[in-house]
């Protein structure tokens, strides 16, 4: 069931400003006309995904994808998977619809708000694939309780993801990752073993993963001599 308006919106609070440069005119035009069809709604209390897009093989979400490559990306290279991206940052949303828009994509909707509104929502075992792609760390420690990765993030995961589904999670800053496997491991001790991470040696959470585009920010953090981390779950 959805949160009581009090909680949605202190959530809100998460984030600082949600927009940032005036918009160019053609991304300012594409989200007045082609934005609106490609829109998540949250209007209803459960949400199945796949009616979203119409004969798609699974589902997969996307949680702040920032500027769209990587989301864009893998909705070109999987036009048999629907995907779901969700983004707070409105100049972030209109970098991607400009990019479905050029690469023609029909595969892809958006919701402009906070992932959690969409993941209470989501119908059981209604995604295969889940993507979190450095997130923001909130490094001081009074924000740490703002971090995206937490038990009640984790319970909406855990629903959402069906039996064998992923989750990755992938970041540059050595204390989110650690926070990330405490936080899951003791999910999976207080819930029943429900994520199993995947990694058997360091090579597998040192490489990208299959078919890894790349994006702004991991450039950004390997010019800055930070070490991205690739981490995979399974849900069992």
């Amino acid at each position: 069931m959805p949160v009581s308006g009090e909680n949605e919106t202190s959530r809100r609070h998460v984030y600082g400003r949600t927009k940032g440069k005036a918009l160019r005119s053609r991304q300012a035009n594409l989200m007045e006309t082609l934005f609106p069809r490609v829109s998540i709604s949250l209007e209803e209390k459960q949400i199945d995904p796949r009616p979203l897009f119409g004969g798609v093989k699974e589902v997969w979400l996307e949680i702040g994808f920032g500027g769209g490559e990587h989301l864009a990306h893998q909705a070109e290279t999987h036009p048999e998977i629907g995907i779901m991206g969700c983004e707070p940052f409105l100049n972030g949303v209109a970098k991607l619809v400009s990019e479905i828009d050029a690469r023609s994509l029909s595969n892809v909707r958006i919701l402009n708000d906070d992932a959690r509104f969409l993941l209470e929502r989501l119908a059981p075992a209604s995604l295969a694939r889940v993507f979190i792609l450095y997130p923001d760390p909130w490094p001081k420690k009074r924000h740490n309780k703002r971090r995206f990765v937490n038990p009640e993030t984790l319970g909406f995961l855990a629903r959402a993801l069906k039996p064998g589904g992923e989750l990755r999670f992938a970041s540059d800053i050595p204390d989110y990752i650690a926070w990330t496997l405490a936080h899951v491991s003791r999910f999976n001790r207080e819930n029943g073993e429900t994520f199993v991470w995947t990694a058997e040696c360091a090579a597998d959470w040192r490489t990208p993963y299959k078919g890894w585009p790349g994006t702004r920010y991991e450039a950004k953090a390997i010019r800055e001599g930070r070490t991205p981390c690739y981490l995979s779950f399974l849900r069992i």
